[in-house]
C-alpha cells in the first residue's frame, strides 16, 4: 500500500453532508467468533479486492459473497447492503489503526520516547503498510454512511491513543497538557485529511510524515532553553 491507501478518513462532526446518510447505512452486529470473524474478514478481504478491480460502482453484495464464498444470506446478517458494508469496513480500518498503535507505540516496553513518537506519527500519517487498504475515492461515501456521533467517537478514540502512547513514555522529559495532545493530533490527522482529498503523491506524503514527526518531537521535548551568554 502506499501513502493514501492505508487511514481511514473520518468527516468533521456536525457536516452538513450528514442529513442525507443512508437510512440502512449501519451493520447489523459484530462477530463474536472466531469462525463469524473470519467470515467477515473474508467479506472485507473481498471488498477490497473487487473495489480495487471493478470500482465502487459495480460492486455489489451479492458478487461480494459469490467471490467470498459465503452465502448470501450471511452476508445479510451482518451487511444488509453495500453501504453498511462500506460503513463496517471504515470502521474495521479505525480499529487496526488503534490496534497498530498500541501495538508498535504503545505496549513496546524498552522504548525510548521520541521512537513511540515516530511510530504514532507515522501510523496516523498514513505511511505505514501494514494498515487495511482505503482508497481516496471512499471519501465521497462517508458523509452517506457515518452518523455524527460516531464521527465523535472516532475522533475521541484516536485522541486517547496519544495519551496511552504519552502514559507509557515514562522517560518524558516533561508531561505535555491535553491541550497540546489534541492540537498535534489535529495537526497529524487534520493534515492527513487534506492529503487524501488532494490526493498527495506518494513522496511528498513521505516528506510531510517527516516534517511532522519533527514538529512533534521538538513540542514534546518542552520549552527550549535559553541561550547562554558567551562573554
Amino acid at each position: 500500500m502506499d501513502g493514501f491507501d492505508s487511514i481511514p478518513f473520518v468527516s468533521p462532526p456536525g457536516s452538513d453532508f450528514m442529513s442525507t446518510r443512508l437510512p440502512s447505512a449501519k451493520p447489523l452486529k459484530r462477530p463474536t467468533q472466531q469462525r463469524a470473524k473470519a467470515t467477515v474478514q473474508a467479506i472485507f478481504d473481498t471488498y477490497v479486492r473487487i473495489w480495487q478491480r471493478d470500482g465502487w460502482a459495480r460492486l455489489t453484495t451479492r458478487a461480494v459473497a459469490l467471490e467470498a464464498g459465503v452465502a448470501i444470506g450471511t452476508l445479510y446478517d451482518y451487511f444488509p447492503n453495500k453501504h453498511a458494508l462500506h460503513s463496517g469496513y471504515v470502521r474495521y480500518c479505525v480499529e487496526q489503526l488503534l490496534e497498530a498503535i498500541d501495538t508498535q507505540a504503545v505496549a513496546p516496553t524498552a522504548l525510548a520516547w521520541p521512537e513511540r513518537i515516530r511510530r504514532l506519527v507515522r501510523t496516523l500519517a498514513g505511511v505505514e503498510s501494514r494498515l487495511p487498504w482505503f482508497h481516496p475515492d471512499m471519501l465521497e461515501l462517508e458523509t452517506l454512511v457515518a452518523e455524527p456521533k460516531h464521527q465523535c467517537r472516532a475522533y475521541e478514540d484516536l485522541l486517547a491513543a496519544w495519551h496511552r502512547v504519552i502514559d507509557a513514555a515514562t522517560d518524558l522529559p516533561v508531561r505535555p497538557s491535553a491541550a497540546t495532545l489534541e492540537a498535534l493530533h489535529l495537526s497529524v490527522w487534520g493534515g492527513r485529511r487534506y492529503a487524501m482529498l488532494v490526493q498527495l503523491e506518494a513522496d511528498r506524503m513521505s516528506d510531510w510524515a517527516i516534517c511532522m514527526e519533527q514538529l512533534c518531537l521538538d513540542r514534546l521535548a518542552g520549552p527550549p532553553r535559553p541561550e547562554r551568554d558567551g562573554s
